[in-house]
């Protein structure tokens, strides 16, 4: 089994990638394969509601100029997703989340009912706005939320400070042991022959 986390910072070895490598360790040290990709420091398109991907049904974005698209086929061929970013104005930094709105509008089916979870670091406020605002897109899909032993946040300004947050690395570690345990839970069920009742989708438009 395998776990994607996504580095969300433009600034690749700072604390948000820290923090991440915190959580892989505990997935590996539990025998769950962990790749932290980083979205990079150039600019990412947001969507443009073009229709594409949905016409096509191809799990892919007709833009194909940023790492969007590798990041969908990763995230499909994992089992787990995580995905950490640094607080901009009380929220995720405005790169991942426009990564975020073409993944999960172009390849959501492929992330549907795979546990993940959203990390959010800052200096000091604004981390459980941009937890909040990462694990509703994991909410629309259907994927369980992985909480921790507090919310998934730590603080830190210069790069590695995070280190100094005990409470916040544990947080991490602990975040990647209950990852893995539920990716092992659901496997048990699978092989024990538990299935998933799904229902047919009903749409509700309020303007009619």
């Amino acid at each position: 089994m395998k776990v994607l986390l996504i580095n969300g910072s433009p600034r690749h070895k700072g604390n948000t990638q820290r923090a991440l490598e915190e959580v892989a360790a505990a997935l590996q040290a539990d025998d769950i394969e962990a790749e932290i990709a980083w979205i990079g420091n150039k600019p990412i398109r947001g969507c443009t509601a073009c229709g594409w991907c949905g016409k096509t049904g191809e799990n892919r974005c007709t833009f194909d100029d940023d790492r969007c698209n590798e990041l969908i086929q990763k995230a499909g061929e994992a089992d787990g997703l995580i995905v950490g970013s640094p607080v901009y104005f009380a929220g995720a930094n405005g790169s991942v989340i426009s990564l975020l709105d073409r993944m999960f509008y172009a390849g959501g089916a492929l992330m549907r009912y795979k546990p993940a979870a959203g990390v959010g670091i800052a200096r000091r406020g604004g981390t459980i706005e941009t937890v909040d605002q990462i694990q509703k897109y994991f909410q629309i899909y259907g994927m369980p939320v992985v909480s921790s032993a507090y919310w998934n946040i730590a603080y830190g300004r210069d790069p590695k400070e995070v280190e100094c947050d005990g409470e916040g690395m544990h947080t991490m570690r602990q975040l990647g042991h209950n990852m893995a345990w539920l990716l092992k839970c659901i496997e048990a069920g699978r092989e024990a022959g538990v299935e998933h009742t799904i229902e047919d989708k009903v749409s509700t438009n309020f303007i009619r």
